[in-house]
């Protein structure tokens, strides 16, 4: 791909999933095309043998963008990294196709692992801000991994994870449209457990002030009796 289709599809993404850009010249701004444009240098210099000089062009990116790519990961096309500060994707990393992501995401590995220690990411995945994804395993397409969330197993096509560890809240047989990829309004699994915990301790303490009544009027009844 050249540099000028290149930068029109980048400018077709940015404008797609960005409603803050207002002309296409602004995309020369965005760290997403800059690291995604020092990333196709530096992976073919990877795959030529050139290691020291893709790392070289990755590590350089890195202090320009604060997105940090390295030069062995697999990255499809429609790729968009949202500000992008704090952004890490691993040697062994595998991203599919109209994939998004939010700063200080993270493709890394556990340290335990050999060969594939990255995870590989599903087409039309979403992973939202500060989520840490780690290990050798698949992200379904279709997916969201809601702000915060650890994942550290597999995940299935069309879900919605949230939590440390992540955990599968939500999850669909249908695709997932790509207007409907808010990061914000997804299910709070710990808060939902909260709410429960709280509706059953009202209802117990309910239930111990009603046997105390019912106890002290007993007691008033049996009192003149026993006198």
């Amino acid at each position: 791909m050249g540099f000028f289709s290149f930068f029109r599809e980048e400018a077709r993404i940015i404008r797609e999933r960005d409603p803050a850009i207002h002309s296409s010249l602004e995309v020369f701004l965005y760290p997403s095309f800059k690291a995604m444009l020092h990333y196709r240098t530096a992976h073919r210099l990877y795959l030529s043998g050139h290691y020291f000089l893709a790392r070289y062009v990755s590590q350089r990116c890195a202090r320009k963008t604060g997105i940090e790519i390295h030069p062995g990961a697999k990255i499809g096309s429609g790729l968009f990294i949202d500000h992008g500060n704090g952004v890490i994707i691993g040697e062994t990393a595998v991203i599919g196709n109209n994939v998004t992501l939010y700063q200080g995401v993270t493709l890394g590995g556990t340290g335990k692992e050999q060969g594939k220690r990255h995870p590989t990411v599903g087409d039309n995945v979403m992973i939202s801000a500060g989520a840490k994804v780690l290990g050798s395993f698949t992200i379904g397409e279709n997916s969201k991994i809601g702000a915060g969330s650890v994942v550290l197993s597999a995940v299935p096509p069309n879900s919605t994870v949230v939590g440390v560890p992540g955990r599968v809240v939500r999850r669909d047989n249908r695709s997932m449209p790509r207007e409907t990829m808010d990061h914000v309004h997804l299910p709070d699994p710990v808060r939902e457990d909260i709410m429960n915990l709280q509706q059953a301790n009202s209802e117990l303490i309910n239930r111990v002030l009603e046997l105390e009544t019912q106890l002290r009027r007993m007691q008033k009844e049996r009192s003149p009796k026993d006198a």
